[in-house]
Protein backbone atom coordinates (compact mmCIF):
# COMPACT_ATOMS: atom_id res chain seq x y z
CA UNK A 1 0.00 0.00 0.00
CA UNK A 2 1.42 3.39 -1.04
CA UNK A 3 1.99 6.33 1.34
CA UNK A 4 -0.75 8.31 -0.42
CA UNK A 5 -3.25 5.52 0.20
CA UNK A 6 -2.34 5.38 3.88
CA UNK A 7 -2.70 9.16 4.18
CA UNK A 8 -6.09 9.06 2.44
CA UNK A 9 -7.36 6.32 4.76
CA UNK A 10 -6.16 8.26 7.82
CA UNK A 11 -7.86 11.48 6.64
CA UNK A 12 -11.12 9.64 5.90
CA UNK A 13 -11.05 7.91 9.30
CA UNK A 14 -10.54 11.21 11.15
CA UNK A 15 -13.27 12.97 9.16
CA UNK A 16 -15.67 10.03 9.46
CA UNK A 17 -15.11 9.90 13.21
CA UNK A 18 -15.68 13.68 13.50
CA UNK A 19 -18.88 13.65 11.40
CA UNK A 20 -20.22 10.64 13.33
CA UNK A 21 -19.85 12.56 16.60
CA UNK A 22 -20.92 15.89 15.09
CA UNK A 23 -24.29 14.67 13.80
CA UNK A 24 -26.04 14.36 17.23
CA UNK A 25 -24.95 17.90 18.09
CA UNK A 26 -26.26 19.18 14.76
CA UNK A 27 -29.59 17.39 15.29
CA UNK A 28 -29.82 18.80 18.81
CA UNK A 29 -29.37 22.41 17.72
CA UNK A 30 -31.85 22.07 14.84
CA UNK A 31 -34.66 20.56 16.96
CA UNK A 32 -37.71 22.49 18.04
CA UNK A 33 -37.99 23.32 21.73
CA UNK A 34 -40.82 20.80 22.22
CA UNK A 35 -38.89 18.00 20.54
CA UNK A 36 -35.80 18.84 22.59
CA UNK A 37 -37.74 18.62 25.87
CA UNK A 38 -39.28 15.32 24.79
CA UNK A 39 -35.83 13.94 24.01
CA UNK A 40 -34.62 15.03 27.44
CA UNK A 41 -37.39 13.06 29.11
CA UNK A 42 -36.53 9.99 27.06
CA UNK A 43 -32.81 10.46 27.83
CA UNK A 44 -31.79 8.62 24.65
CA UNK A 45 -28.44 8.15 22.98
CA UNK A 46 -28.75 11.42 21.08
CA UNK A 47 -28.72 13.40 24.34
CA UNK A 48 -25.66 11.55 25.60
CA UNK A 49 -23.70 12.17 22.40
CA UNK A 50 -24.69 15.81 21.87
CA UNK A 51 -22.57 18.70 23.11
CA UNK A 52 -22.96 19.76 26.72
CA UNK A 53 -23.95 23.41 27.01
CA UNK A 54 -22.58 25.62 29.75
CA UNK A 55 -24.59 27.80 32.11
CA UNK A 56 -24.13 30.87 29.93
CA UNK A 57 -25.81 29.07 27.00
CA UNK A 58 -28.18 26.49 28.45
CA UNK A 59 -29.26 28.36 31.56
CA UNK A 60 -29.51 26.82 35.02
CA UNK A 61 -28.85 27.81 38.62
CA UNK A 62 -26.16 29.91 40.27
CA UNK A 63 -25.64 29.58 44.05
CA UNK A 64 -23.32 31.24 46.53
CA UNK A 65 -22.77 29.25 49.72
CA UNK A 66 -21.31 30.59 52.96
CA UNK A 67 -19.46 28.34 55.39
CA UNK A 68 -20.41 28.53 59.06
CA UNK A 69 -16.96 29.41 60.40
CA UNK A 70 -18.09 29.06 64.02
CA UNK A 71 -18.44 25.29 63.56
CA UNK A 72 -15.06 24.48 62.00
CA UNK A 73 -13.46 21.47 63.77
CA UNK A 74 -10.36 22.17 65.85
CA UNK A 75 -8.22 19.91 63.66
CA UNK A 76 -9.16 21.74 60.43
CA UNK A 77 -8.31 25.15 58.98
CA UNK A 78 -10.80 27.36 57.15
CA UNK A 79 -9.07 26.68 53.82
CA UNK A 80 -9.22 22.91 54.43
CA UNK A 81 -12.91 23.10 55.34
CA UNK A 82 -13.61 25.10 52.18
CA UNK A 83 -11.68 22.68 49.95
CA UNK A 84 -13.27 19.59 51.49
CA UNK A 85 -16.74 21.12 51.19
CA UNK A 86 -16.12 21.76 47.48
CA UNK A 87 -15.14 18.12 46.88
CA UNK A 88 -18.17 16.78 48.76
CA UNK A 89 -20.57 19.14 46.94
CA UNK A 90 -18.97 18.11 43.63
CA UNK A 91 -19.49 14.42 44.45
CA UNK A 92 -23.14 15.07 45.31
CA UNK A 93 -23.83 16.98 42.11
CA UNK A 94 -22.02 14.36 40.00
CA UNK A 95 -24.30 11.66 41.42
CA UNK A 96 -27.27 13.96 40.80
CA UNK A 97 -26.50 13.57 37.10
CA UNK A 98 -25.61 17.14 36.08
CA UNK A 99 -23.09 17.61 33.29
CA UNK A 100 -20.11 19.88 33.88
CA UNK A 101 -21.07 21.87 36.99
CA UNK A 102 -18.80 24.71 38.11
CA UNK A 103 -17.85 24.60 41.81
CA UNK A 104 -15.18 27.02 42.95
CA UNK A 105 -13.85 29.02 45.88
CA UNK A 106 -14.96 32.63 46.22
CA UNK A 107 -13.05 34.49 48.87
CA UNK A 108 -12.14 32.78 52.13
CA UNK A 109 -15.49 31.40 53.23
CA UNK A 110 -17.77 31.29 50.19
CA UNK A 111 -18.32 28.74 47.44
CA UNK A 112 -19.82 29.43 44.02
CA UNK A 113 -21.90 26.66 42.44
CA UNK A 114 -23.15 26.84 38.86
CA UNK A 115 -25.38 24.01 37.60
CA UNK A 116 -26.31 24.10 33.88
CA UNK A 117 -29.71 22.83 32.76
CA UNK A 118 -31.02 22.05 36.24
CA UNK A 119 -34.74 21.24 36.35
CA UNK A 120 -35.63 20.59 40.01
CA UNK A 121 -34.29 23.67 41.80
CA UNK A 122 -35.64 22.90 45.28
CA UNK A 123 -34.22 19.40 45.28
CA UNK A 124 -30.82 20.66 44.07
CA UNK A 125 -30.68 23.30 46.81
CA UNK A 126 -31.56 20.73 49.46
CA UNK A 127 -29.01 18.29 48.07
CA UNK A 128 -26.18 20.85 48.07
CA UNK A 129 -26.94 22.57 51.38
CA UNK A 130 -27.61 19.51 53.53
CA UNK A 131 -24.84 18.90 56.05
CA UNK A 132 -25.69 15.16 56.05
CA UNK A 133 -24.28 14.36 59.47
CA UNK A 134 -25.54 10.84 60.11
CA UNK A 135 -25.55 9.60 63.72
CA UNK A 136 -26.85 6.52 65.50
CA UNK A 137 -28.11 7.14 69.06
CA UNK A 138 -29.97 5.01 71.55
CA UNK A 139 -33.53 6.05 72.46
CA UNK A 140 -34.35 6.46 76.16
CA UNK A 141 -37.94 5.17 76.26
CA UNK A 142 -38.29 5.93 79.99
CA UNK A 143 -38.50 9.66 79.34
CA UNK A 144 -41.78 11.25 78.32
CA UNK A 145 -40.85 13.86 75.72
CA UNK A 146 -44.08 15.82 76.22
CA UNK A 147 -42.78 16.90 79.66
CA UNK A 148 -40.12 18.96 77.94
CA UNK A 149 -42.22 20.60 75.21
CA UNK A 150 -43.95 23.88 76.12
CA UNK A 151 -47.30 25.14 74.84
CA UNK A 152 -45.61 26.90 71.92
CA UNK A 153 -44.17 23.58 70.74
CA UNK A 154 -40.61 24.53 71.73
CA UNK A 155 -38.14 22.25 73.48
CA UNK A 156 -37.21 23.48 76.97
CA UNK A 157 -33.59 22.40 77.00
CA UNK A 158 -32.97 23.63 80.57
CA UNK A 159 -35.23 20.92 81.99
CA UNK A 160 -33.79 17.98 80.07
CA UNK A 161 -31.75 15.53 82.23
CA UNK A 162 -27.98 15.42 81.73
CA UNK A 163 -26.82 13.14 78.93
CA UNK A 164 -30.21 13.31 77.17
CA UNK A 165 -31.43 15.42 74.25
CA UNK A 166 -34.83 15.82 72.65
CA UNK A 167 -34.86 15.59 68.87
CA UNK A 168 -37.69 16.13 66.44
CA UNK A 169 -38.80 13.15 64.37
CA UNK A 170 -39.15 13.30 60.60
CA UNK A 171 -42.59 11.68 60.59
CA UNK A 172 -43.92 12.13 64.09
CA UNK A 173 -43.38 13.89 67.42
CA UNK A 174 -40.16 13.95 69.37
CA UNK A 175 -37.62 11.42 70.59
CA UNK A 176 -35.57 11.40 73.79
CA UNK A 177 -32.14 10.07 72.84
CA UNK A 178 -28.83 9.74 74.62
CA UNK A 179 -26.34 12.43 73.62
CA UNK A 180 -23.58 9.87 73.17
CA UNK A 181 -23.17 9.04 69.47
CA UNK A 182 -22.66 5.32 69.06
CA UNK A 183 -21.79 5.42 65.36
CA UNK A 184 -21.56 8.03 62.57
CA UNK A 185 -21.86 8.03 58.81
CA UNK A 186 -18.11 8.54 58.47
CA UNK A 187 -17.76 4.74 58.34
CA UNK A 188 -20.27 4.25 55.51
CA UNK A 189 -19.08 2.56 52.32
CA UNK A 190 -22.33 2.61 50.37
CA UNK A 191 -25.88 3.96 50.37
CA UNK A 192 -28.50 3.03 47.80
CA UNK A 193 -32.25 3.28 47.31
CA UNK A 194 -34.30 0.10 47.51
CA UNK A 195 -37.99 -0.64 47.54
CA UNK A 196 -39.68 -2.99 50.01
CA UNK A 197 -41.58 -3.14 53.26
CA UNK A 198 -45.28 -3.76 53.68
CA UNK A 199 -46.37 -1.12 51.16
CA UNK A 200 -43.46 -1.21 48.75
CA UNK A 201 -42.14 2.13 50.01
CA UNK A 202 -38.60 3.23 49.09
CA UNK A 203 -35.91 3.13 51.78
CA UNK A 204 -32.14 3.67 51.92
CA UNK A 205 -29.90 0.66 52.46
CA UNK A 206 -26.51 1.50 53.97
CA UNK A 207 -23.31 -0.51 54.45
CA UNK A 208 -20.40 0.10 56.83
CA UNK A 209 -16.71 -0.60 56.44
CA UNK A 210 -15.10 -3.33 58.54
CA UNK A 211 -14.53 -1.07 61.55
CA UNK A 212 -18.07 0.30 61.33
CA UNK A 213 -19.54 -3.21 60.89
CA UNK A 214 -17.77 -4.44 64.02
CA UNK A 215 -18.97 -1.42 65.99
CA UNK A 216 -22.54 -1.77 64.65
CA UNK A 217 -22.50 -5.46 65.56
CA UNK A 218 -21.41 -4.63 69.13
CA UNK A 219 -24.06 -1.89 69.49
CA UNK A 220 -26.92 -4.05 68.25
CA UNK A 221 -25.73 -7.11 70.21
CA UNK A 222 -25.68 -5.28 73.54
CA UNK A 223 -28.95 -3.33 73.09
CA UNK A 224 -31.49 -5.93 71.97
CA UNK A 225 -35.14 -4.79 72.30
CA UNK A 226 -34.03 -1.17 72.50
CA UNK A 227 -34.66 1.50 69.87
CA UNK A 228 -31.74 2.87 67.86
CA UNK A 229 -32.43 6.34 66.48
CA UNK A 230 -31.03 7.11 63.02
CA UNK A 231 -30.38 10.87 63.13
CA UNK A 232 -29.61 13.01 60.08
CA UNK A 233 -28.67 16.64 60.74
CA UNK A 234 -30.39 16.58 64.13
CA UNK A 235 -33.65 15.05 62.88
CA UNK A 236 -34.63 11.46 63.70
CA UNK A 237 -35.35 9.72 60.40
CA UNK A 238 -36.48 6.49 62.05
CA UNK A 239 -35.98 4.64 65.33
CA UNK A 240 -36.29 0.88 64.72
CA UNK A 241 -36.20 -1.63 67.56
CA UNK A 242 -33.14 -3.88 67.68
CA UNK A 243 -34.41 -7.47 67.44
CA UNK A 244 -31.04 -9.21 67.25
CA UNK A 245 -27.36 -8.56 66.70
CA UNK A 246 -26.58 -7.39 63.15
CA UNK A 247 -23.11 -8.74 62.28
CA UNK A 248 -22.89 -7.91 58.55
CA UNK A 249 -22.71 -4.11 58.85
CA UNK A 250 -25.88 -3.51 56.82
CA UNK A 251 -28.77 -1.34 57.95
CA UNK A 252 -31.75 0.47 56.47
CA UNK A 253 -33.18 3.96 56.91
CA UNK A 254 -36.95 4.20 56.61
CA UNK A 255 -39.14 7.26 56.96
CA UNK A 256 -42.02 7.48 54.48
CA UNK A 257 -39.67 8.74 51.78
CA UNK A 258 -40.77 9.66 48.28
CA UNK A 259 -38.53 8.18 45.55
CA UNK A 260 -36.80 11.57 45.07
CA UNK A 261 -36.26 12.03 48.82
CA UNK A 262 -34.79 8.56 49.14
CA UNK A 263 -32.47 9.16 46.18
CA UNK A 264 -31.30 12.52 47.57
CA UNK A 265 -30.64 10.97 50.98
CA UNK A 266 -28.64 8.14 49.41
CA UNK A 267 -26.59 10.66 47.42
CA UNK A 268 -25.63 12.85 50.38
CA UNK A 269 -24.82 9.85 52.57
CA UNK A 270 -22.66 8.26 49.90
CA UNK A 271 -20.83 11.51 49.14
CA UNK A 272 -20.21 12.17 52.84
CA UNK A 273 -21.09 14.86 55.33
CA UNK A 274 -19.94 18.44 54.91
CA UNK A 275 -17.21 19.29 57.43
CA UNK A 276 -19.09 22.45 58.43
CA UNK A 277 -22.67 23.61 57.86
CA UNK A 278 -23.25 25.91 54.87
CA UNK A 279 -26.04 28.33 54.13
CA UNK A 280 -27.19 29.60 50.77
CA UNK A 281 -26.83 33.40 50.72
CA UNK A 282 -27.71 33.85 47.04
CA UNK A 283 -29.72 31.74 44.62
CA UNK A 284 -30.35 32.85 41.05
CA UNK A 285 -32.08 31.02 38.23
CA UNK A 286 -30.52 31.87 34.88
CA UNK A 287 -32.84 31.36 31.93
CA UNK A 288 -31.59 29.99 28.60
CA UNK A 289 -33.06 32.87 26.58
CA UNK A 290 -29.95 35.04 26.83
CA UNK A 291 -27.79 32.02 26.09
CA UNK A 292 -29.78 31.08 22.99
CA UNK A 293 -29.56 34.65 21.69
CA UNK A 294 -25.85 34.78 22.48
CA UNK A 295 -25.04 31.49 20.80
CA UNK A 296 -27.03 32.47 17.69
CA UNK A 297 -25.27 35.83 17.56
CA UNK A 298 -21.88 34.17 18.08
CA UNK A 299 -22.67 31.53 15.47
CA UNK A 300 -23.74 34.12 12.90
CA UNK A 301 -20.69 36.26 13.67
CA UNK A 302 -18.40 33.25 13.39
CA UNK A 303 -19.94 32.11 10.08
CA UNK A 304 -19.81 35.61 8.64
CA UNK A 305 -16.19 35.98 9.76
CA UNK A 306 -15.26 32.61 8.25
CA UNK A 307 -17.02 33.56 5.00
CA UNK A 308 -14.97 36.77 4.75
CA UNK A 309 -11.77 34.84 5.51
CA UNK A 310 -12.63 32.23 2.86
CA UNK A 311 -13.28 34.93 0.26
CA UNK A 312 -10.07 36.82 1.12
CA UNK A 313 -7.95 33.67 1.01
CA UNK A 314 -9.54 32.67 -2.30
CA UNK A 315 -8.88 36.08 -3.87
CA UNK A 316 -5.36 36.47 -2.50
CA UNK A 317 -4.03 32.92 -3.03
CA UNK A 318 -6.23 31.99 -6.00
CA UNK A 319 -6.02 28.21 -6.66
CA UNK A 320 -4.02 27.56 -3.47
CA UNK A 321 -6.73 29.46 -1.63
CA UNK A 322 -9.17 26.68 -2.52
CA UNK A 323 -6.87 24.18 -0.77
CA UNK A 324 -6.61 26.44 2.30
CA UNK A 325 -10.40 26.92 2.44
CA UNK A 326 -10.93 23.14 2.30
CA UNK A 327 -8.52 22.75 5.21
CA UNK A 328 -10.31 25.45 7.25
CA UNK A 329 -13.71 23.85 6.66
CA UNK A 330 -12.45 20.40 7.66
CA UNK A 331 -10.80 21.96 10.70
CA UNK A 332 -14.19 23.27 11.93
CA UNK A 333 -15.84 19.88 11.36
CA UNK A 334 -13.11 18.08 13.31
CA UNK A 335 -13.25 20.55 16.22
CA UNK A 336 -16.99 20.13 16.79
CA UNK A 337 -16.81 16.40 16.19
CA UNK A 338 -14.08 15.94 18.80
CA UNK A 339 -15.98 18.12 21.27
CA UNK A 340 -19.00 15.87 20.78
CA UNK A 341 -16.87 12.78 21.37
CA UNK A 342 -15.34 14.11 24.60
CA UNK A 343 -18.72 15.54 25.78
CA UNK A 344 -16.96 18.89 26.16
CA UNK A 345 -19.01 21.78 27.51
CA UNK A 346 -19.66 24.54 24.99
CA UNK A 347 -19.66 27.99 26.57
CA UNK A 348 -19.45 31.46 25.05
CA UNK A 349 -15.69 31.67 25.87
CA UNK A 350 -15.46 28.21 24.28
CA UNK A 351 -16.89 29.64 21.06
CA UNK A 352 -14.24 32.36 21.28
CA UNK A 353 -11.62 29.61 21.57
CA UNK A 354 -12.93 27.97 18.39
CA UNK A 355 -12.80 31.26 16.47
CA UNK A 356 -9.26 31.84 17.75
CA UNK A 357 -8.08 28.41 16.56
CA UNK A 358 -9.57 29.03 13.11
CA UNK A 359 -7.49 32.21 13.00
CA UNK A 360 -4.40 30.21 13.99
CA UNK A 361 -5.19 27.66 11.28
CA UNK A 362 -5.30 30.49 8.72
CA UNK A 363 -1.96 31.73 10.03
CA UNK A 364 -0.33 28.31 9.55
CA UNK A 365 -1.64 27.98 6.00
CA UNK A 366 -0.54 31.51 5.12
CA UNK A 367 2.95 30.74 6.43
CA UNK A 368 3.17 27.61 4.25
CA UNK A 369 1.87 29.43 1.16
CA UNK A 370 4.33 32.31 1.59
CA UNK A 371 7.22 29.86 1.95
CA UNK A 372 6.18 28.10 -1.27
CA UNK A 373 5.99 31.47 -3.06
CA UNK A 374 9.52 32.32 -1.89
CA UNK A 375 10.85 29.02 -3.24
CA UNK A 376 9.11 29.58 -6.58
CA UNK A 377 10.71 33.03 -6.84
CA UNK A 378 14.10 31.34 -6.45
CA UNK A 379 13.38 29.41 -9.65
CA UNK A 380 12.67 25.99 -8.12
CA UNK A 381 10.25 23.59 -9.73
CA UNK A 382 6.73 23.37 -8.33
CA UNK A 383 7.31 20.03 -6.58
CA UNK A 384 10.59 21.18 -5.01
CA UNK A 385 9.02 24.49 -4.00
CA UNK A 386 6.11 22.74 -2.23
CA UNK A 387 8.39 20.27 -0.47
CA UNK A 388 10.79 22.99 0.62
CA UNK A 389 7.97 25.33 1.65
CA UNK A 390 6.45 22.74 3.99
CA UNK A 391 9.86 21.76 5.41
CA UNK A 392 10.78 25.36 6.22
CA UNK A 393 7.37 26.30 7.64
CA UNK A 394 6.99 23.12 9.71
CA UNK A 395 9.26 24.13 12.60
CA UNK A 396 7.69 27.58 12.95
CA UNK A 397 4.15 26.17 12.93
CA UNK A 398 5.08 23.46 15.43
CA UNK A 399 6.79 25.90 17.83
CA UNK A 400 3.93 28.40 17.86
CA UNK A 401 1.22 25.76 18.25
CA UNK A 402 3.03 23.77 20.96
CA UNK A 403 3.60 26.87 23.09
CA UNK A 404 -0.07 27.84 22.72
CA UNK A 405 -1.11 24.26 23.59
CA UNK A 406 1.01 24.36 26.76
CA UNK A 407 -0.74 27.59 27.76
CA UNK A 408 -4.14 25.98 27.10
CA UNK A 409 -3.20 22.98 29.27
CA UNK A 410 -2.31 25.28 32.16
CA UNK A 411 -5.58 27.17 31.70
CA UNK A 412 -7.49 23.90 31.89
CA UNK A 413 -5.54 22.66 34.91
CA UNK A 414 -5.84 25.79 37.02
CA UNK A 415 -8.88 27.54 35.56
CA UNK A 416 -12.53 27.01 36.41
CA UNK A 417 -15.82 27.27 34.56
CA UNK A 418 -15.70 29.40 31.44
CA UNK A 419 -11.87 29.45 31.47
CA UNK A 420 -11.84 25.64 31.24
CA UNK A 421 -14.32 25.75 28.37
CA UNK A 422 -12.03 28.15 26.52
CA UNK A 423 -9.01 25.92 27.21
CA UNK A 424 -10.75 22.77 25.96
CA UNK A 425 -11.86 24.24 22.65
CA UNK A 426 -8.48 25.93 22.20
CA UNK A 427 -6.59 22.64 22.78
CA UNK A 428 -8.80 20.65 20.41
CA UNK A 429 -8.60 23.44 17.83
CA UNK A 430 -4.79 23.59 17.95
CA UNK A 431 -4.40 19.85 17.35
CA UNK A 432 -7.04 19.93 14.61
CA UNK A 433 -5.49 22.94 12.86
CA UNK A 434 -2.05 21.30 12.85
CA UNK A 435 -3.57 18.17 11.29
CA UNK A 436 -5.43 20.05 8.55
CA UNK A 437 -2.75 22.70 7.88
CA UNK A 438 0.21 20.33 7.62
CA UNK A 439 -1.19 16.90 6.80
CA UNK A 440 -4.37 17.48 4.79
CA UNK A 441 -3.13 20.34 2.60
CA UNK A 442 0.13 18.47 1.92
CA UNK A 443 -1.89 15.44 0.83
CA UNK A 444 -3.93 17.59 -1.60
CA UNK A 445 -0.75 19.08 -3.05
CA UNK A 446 0.70 15.57 -3.47
CA UNK A 447 -2.41 14.47 -5.40
CA UNK A 448 -2.20 17.54 -7.66
CA UNK A 449 1.55 17.15 -8.29
CA UNK A 450 1.12 13.54 -9.39
CA UNK A 451 0.24 14.98 -12.78
CA UNK A 452 3.63 15.75 -14.30
CA UNK A 453 2.02 18.15 -16.78
CA UNK A 454 1.33 20.70 -14.04
CA UNK A 455 4.34 23.02 -13.93
CA UNK A 456 2.85 25.88 -11.96
CA UNK A 457 -0.19 26.82 -9.87
CA UNK A 458 -1.60 30.22 -8.95
CA UNK A 459 -0.58 31.07 -5.41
Amino acid sequence: MSKSSIKLILILLVLGFAVWNLYPSYRWFTMSKAERENRERLSDTLIKKALNLGLDIKGGMNLILELDTSNIPDNMTLNEAQSQSIEIIRNRIDQFGVAEPVIAKQGDQWITVQIPGIKNLDRAIELIGKTALLEFKLVDDKINTSDYINDAGEIETSKIPAGIEILKGKDRGYYAVKKETKLTGAMLTNAEVKVGGDYGAPYVAISFNREGANLFSAITGSNINKQLAIVLDGVVQSAPSIRSRIPDGNAIIEGSFSPDEAKSLAIVLKAGALPVPVRIIESRVIGPTLGEKSIKASLYAGLFGMFLVFIFILIYYKFSGIIIDIALFLNSVIIFGMMGYFHATLTLPGIAGIILTIGMAVDANVLISERIKEELRLGKTLRLAVNSGYDKAYSSILDSNITTLIGAIFLFQFGVGAVKGFAVTLSIGILSSMFTSIFVTRFIYDIILRNSDIKNISI
